[in-house]
């Protein structure tokens, strides 16, 4: 089922079964599939490279398998999703074939594919070492909403900006448009070793976001504009919204 585009490309996608709000979240059912299975099948359709699911727990191994898709088994106490793609590049290319690592979450069944093809785009940059994705906000409540994260850039062109930060507060100040961070990433396989390698930054700490560790160690983070934001499962009522968008696309 995967497409290996010469190996260069690959979609991580980390799993984690111990979730506080939604336990078991990857099993889900979705439209007769697990939900991990069905983010797979996302990636799969954005047909961008090799598509690996990076696992904690022997029945998500098993389900995934059972689906046909690569899986690779990762340590339990991994803080954060960065970590457990890292230790499943180290494990399925070892010889360091892979030159660009996309990080899609394993909560995100209803994913454009196009806006996994999107996290690319700013790779083609090559003095850009991470590319992420966003949304201009048009929802008012978001704007001051503190879980809705939002990025601070300098315009590139209409569809990019250049990361300046990455904050929960409403920034930044004065008239414009304020944008909704999308954490869906693509990583230079360099730029992702040296990220893991690095300690948690004062401002990640202070934020709680750790993609501010990235910039607060002077590395480039490129932001391609997009138009929707991907439905992230973290409820029960986020599952059955999930469950009703692709049980509708699939009659």
């Amino acid at each position: 089922m995967n497409n290996g585009k010469g190996g260069e490309t690959l979609v991580l996608i980390p799993a984690r079964l111990a979730s506080t709000r939604l336990p078991g979240k990857p099993l889900a059912d979705i439209a007769g599939l697990p939900m991990i299975v069905q983010v797979a099948k996302r990636a799969e359709e954005a047909d961008v490279g090799r598509i690996i699911v990076a696992v904690d727990d022997q029945r998500t191994f098993d389900v995934v398998e059972a689906a046909g898709y690569e899986v690779v088994m990762t340590r339990a106490d991994h803080q954060s999703g960065s970590d457990r793609i890292f230790e499943a590049l180290t494990k399925v290319d070892p010889e360091g074939r892979a030159k660009i690592v996309i990080n899609v979450q394993g909560d995100l069944p209803t994913i454009d594919p196009e806006t996994i093809r999107a996290a690319l785009r700013p790779l083609e940059d090559p003095a850009v070492d991470i590319a992420t994705l966003t949304v201009e906000i048009v929802d008012e409540h978001e704007k001051t909403n503190p879980n809705v994260v939002k990025v601070v850039g300098s315009p590139i062109s209409d569809s990019r900006l250049r990361a300046l930060y990455f904050t929960r507060a409403t920034a930044p100040h004065g008239a414009g448009p304020l944008y909704h961070h999308i954490g869906l990433y693509a990583y230079r396989r360099a730029a992702l070793e040296r990220f893991v390698a690095l300690s948690p930054s004062t401002l990640e700490k202070r934020e709680s976001l750790e993609q501010l560790r990235a910039l607060e160690a002077g590395m480039r983070i490129d932001v391609e504009v997009v138009k929707t934001v991907p439905l992230g499962v973290d409820t029960q009522a986020d599952l059955d919204k999930a469950r009703l968008i692709l049980s509708a696309s699939s009659n």
